[in-house]
C-alpha cells in the first residue's frame, strides 16, 4: 500500500514557539502575493496535512488571495478524481496535492503541470529539501513539477513486553543488531516464534515486501518505463525471503488497514511493524492506552532505510492563477511552515533546515517510551540515499498485484503460484 491516509496523533511535545526564521519568510511572501484585485486560489489535500491554520495566515499576509481548501478524506478516491479530471481537461484546482505513490502516473503527464523552477520563485531551489525529495518531484526532462511536502522515513517499531518474554532484547540499542539486515530481522523472527505462544512476528507479508523493493536501485519498472518484475532478481529475491518467513508462521497474514489488522494491535497478534513516521500515531489509535509503553521504535531498519508515505505540491496548467499559485504552494513547503504543520498534525518535513529546527529535533512521544522521534526520523530520512524511480503504474502494481498475490500465499497458495499470479497481475497492469 502506498497512499494510506494521514492520521492525527497527540504528541507529548510542548512546542512552544515557531521558528524564527518564519520572520523573513514571512516579509518575503506578505508583498502583494495577488497582484491587482482579489485572487481565489483553491487547494486540493487528502488525509491531513495540517494546513488549516497556514491558509488564515496565508489570506493575512497577502489580503488580496482568497484560499478555497477542497480537503478529501481518502487518498484513493481522491487521486482516481485527479486522473480523471486531468483527462477531461478541466476541474481541478490551482494547487493540487498528489501522494508519492501517484507521482510515478503524474510525472507520466508532466505536460499538464507547470515547471515550477520557470513560474515559481526565483529563491526556492532544489537545497531546500533532501535529495531525493526534490528528485522526486522532477520529470524525465528535469522539469520540476513538484514542490515536496512531507515524508515518511522508516524506522521499525516493535513490542517491548513480547520481545522480554521470548528472551530476546528489548531496549532501543539492544535491538538495533536484529534489524540491521533483512537476513538478521527473519532469523530474530524464526527465535521469537519458536518462543512465544501463536504470535506473529510481522503482520503482513504485504508490507514488508513494499518496504524491501523500496530500497532497491531498480524497483517494477527501469528508467525506459520497461516492466522488469520477472528479470529484476532483487524482487524475485525478496520475494523468496518474505514467503519463506510466512512459510515459518512469521506473519500474521493481516490485510494492512483491515479491521482485522487494526485490531491485531489491541490483541498483540504480532511483534514487529514497519514503521514510517505517521505510523506511531496509527499504532496508538489502535493499540490504545492500555499498551502506552508497550510499543517501542528505534532507529534502525533492515536494509539501512526507506521511505513510505509522503506528498507534493503541483500546479495544473488548467490553473487560471498559475504564478500566484506557485507562490503559495512554494511558501506552504518552506520549512517554516512544514514545521508548524508538523506541530498540527504531526506530519514529518522534508526540507532540510526543518530537520534541524529545534521544534522538531527535540520532539519526544510519551506513548513510546519519551522516545525523541524528532531527532530519530530527521536521522532515518538522512539515511535515504536515492529516489528509486516509478514507471507509470508502479504503485497500482504494488496495491493490485504484489498485495493481492502475497495475501494468496498467507491463505494458503505456494510462493511459486503467488509468484505466478503476481507477475501476470503485473504485465496487466503495465501494458
Amino acid at each position: 500500500m502506498r497512499h494510506q491516509p494521514r492520521h492525527q496523533f497527540r504528541r507529548a511535545v510542548t512546542l512552544s514557539s515557531v521558528l524564527a526564521l518564519a520572520a523573513a519568510l514571512t516579509t518575503a511572501c506578505g508583498d502583494d502575493a495577488a497582484g491587482d484585485g482579489t485572487v481565489e486560489l483553491s487547494v486540493a489535500t487528502f488525509g491531513e496535512f495540517g494546513y488549516e491554520d497556514l491558509y488564515a495566515e496565508y489570506e493575512r499576509l497577502n489580503p488580496d488571495v482568497t484560499i478555497v481548501p477542497r480537503k478529501t478524506g481518502q487518498g484513493g478516491p481522491y487521486h482516481q478524481s485527479l486522473f480523471t479530471k486531468l483527462g477531461a481537461g478541466s476541474g481541478l484546482d490551482d494547487v493540487m496535492a498528489v501522494e508519492e505513490g501517484y507521482m510515478a502516473d503524474v510525472l507520466d503527464k508532466s505536460s499538464r503541470f507547470h515547471d515550477l523552477g520557470e513560474i515559481g520563485p526565483a529563491e526556492v531551489t532544489a537545497d531546500r529539501w533532501l535529495d531525493w525529495k526534490y528528485e522526486g518531484g522532477r520529470d524525465s526532462e528535469g522539469r520540476l513539477i513538484a514542490y515536496g511536502t512531507d515524508i515518511g522515513p522508516l524506522a521499525m517499531c516493535y513490542r517491548k513486553d513480547l520481545f522480554e518474554a521470548a528472551g530476546l532484547p528489548s531496549d532501543p540499542e539492544g535491538v538495533k543488531p536484529l534489524f540491521e539486515t533483512w537476513d538478521s530481522y527473519f532469523e530474530a523472527g524464526d527465535e521469537f516464534v519458536a518462543n512465544s505462544d501463536g504470535i506473529a512476528w510481522f503482520d503482513s507479508e504485504a508490507q514488508l515486501f513494499n518496504a524491501m523493493n523500496n530500497q532497491l536501485e531498480v524497483g517494477f519498472f527501469d528508467r525506459e518505463d520497461n516492466l522488469v518484475v520477472e528479470s529484476n532478481p532483487g524482487i524475485r529475491r525478496n520475494w523468496d525471503k518474505v514467503t519463506a518467513a510466512g512459510q515459518r508462521g512469521q506473519s500474521a497474514g493481516l490485510v494492512a488497514f483491515s479491521n482485522e489488522w487494526n485490531s491485531g494491535f489491541q490483541e498483540s497478534a504480532f511483534a514487529t511493524k514497519t514503521c514510517p513516521a505517521w505510523m506511531l500515531g496509527v499504532i496508538e489509535e489502535q493499540a490504545g492506552p492500555e499498551h502506552a509503553d508497550a510499543w517501542a521504535v528505534t532507529d534502525a531498519f533492515p536494509g539501512g532505510g526507506g521511505n513510505w508515505g509522503g506528498s507534493y505540491l503541483t500546479v495544473p496548467t488548467q490553473s487560471e492563477h498559475p504564478e500566484q499559485a506557485a507562490k503559495l504552494a512554494a511558501w506552504l513547503t518552506a520549512p517554516e511552515q512544514q514545521i508548524k504543520a508538523f506541530q498540527a498534525k504531526g506530519v514529518f518535513p522534508s526540507q532540510v533546515e526543518a530537520l534541524d529546527a529545534p521544534e522538531l529535533t527535540s520532539a519526544t512521544d510519551d506513548y513510546f517510551g519519551d522516545a525523541k522521534i524528532g531527532e530519530l526520523f530527521a536521522a532515518q530520512a538522512r539515511k535515504v540515499e536515492h529516489a528509486q524511480y516509478k514507471g507509470p503504474g508502479d504503485g497500482q502494481i504494488q496495491e493490485n498485484a504484489a498485495t493481492p498475490a502475497l495475501q494468496a500465499v498467507e491463505q494458503g497458495a505456494s510462493p511459486e503460484e503467488g509468484w505466478r499470479q503476481f507477475v501476470e497481475s503485473a504485465k496487466r497492469i503495465a501494458r
